[in-house]
């Protein structure tokens, strides 16, 4: 990546989860209207194929012309984690950073099939900034389990209280707290595009959070 592209916007590339996200929920609002958002097409929405919905983020991180973050999901979220660890130091310089919102827990027993697709997590360090946002009452994944993945990825990590699975469910709309997450790693681009360049990686600081939002 050139110093040029350090500054161009990146693109907010969509990756939802299971069943995909529908009207309502803040992913389809975002890519609604924001501007910079784009919805990766991962397919087999109900019947999900890991190494199809890795392959499908690898295609349109590939295809794009400047830096890139990634906004997952719930299961949308172990997609980005396998297409990480799969390709280790192979990964694109153009990913700036990436927003993984409540990622259930695929390992824990009685999981439902599509989700035991995608054990064992992967606990590698990610290569990119990224901030992980739980919920208390989360049905799908217990929030200390969360946060100690988080701290395994070498993401910061926010907890949000009584938000279910923050999804459609949650009544977030366009979630305004979420965007101003998204908008500290989309800030912090030039400094991680110079520091991926020299094959250096700084831990990440986005400064005070969002009022409601604690940071850990």
């Amino acid at each position: 990546m050139t110093d040029g592209e350090a500054f161009l916007s990146p693109l907010c590339l969509i990756v939802p989860g299971l069943g995909n996200s529908g009207a309502g929920h803040w992913q389809t609002i975002w890519e609604q209207q924001r501007r910079d958002c784009l919805r990766v097409q991962l397919g087999l929405w109900d019947d999900p194929i890991r190494n199809v919905w890795i392959s499908r983020i690898d295609q349109v991180v590939s295809a794009a012309q400047g830096p890139v973050v990634l906004v997952a999901h719930s299961l949308g979220c172990h997609a980005v984690l396998w297409w990480a660890r799969l390709l280790g130091d192979a990964v694109p310089r153009n990913v700036v950073g990436a927003l993984l919102v409540a990622p259930p827990d695929v390992d824990r027993a009685g999981a439902p099939a599509p989700l035991v697709r995608f054990t064992p997590t992967p606990q590698a360090m990610l290569p990119f900034p990224t901030i992980v946002v739980a919920s208390s009452d989360d049905p799908w994944g217990d929030p200390d389990r969360t946060e100690d993945l988080a701290a395994r990825w070498g993401a910061e990590f926010v907890l949000l209280e009584g938000e279910g699975h923050i999804n459609a469910a949650s009544g977030l709309g366009d979630w305004p707290a979420g965007q101003e997450l998204l908008e500290s790693l989309l800030d912090s681009r030039p400094l991680n595009a110079a520091a991926r360049s020299g094959g250096i990686r700084r831990p990440f600081a986005a400064g005070a959070p969002p009022e409601g939002l604690p940071r850990r």
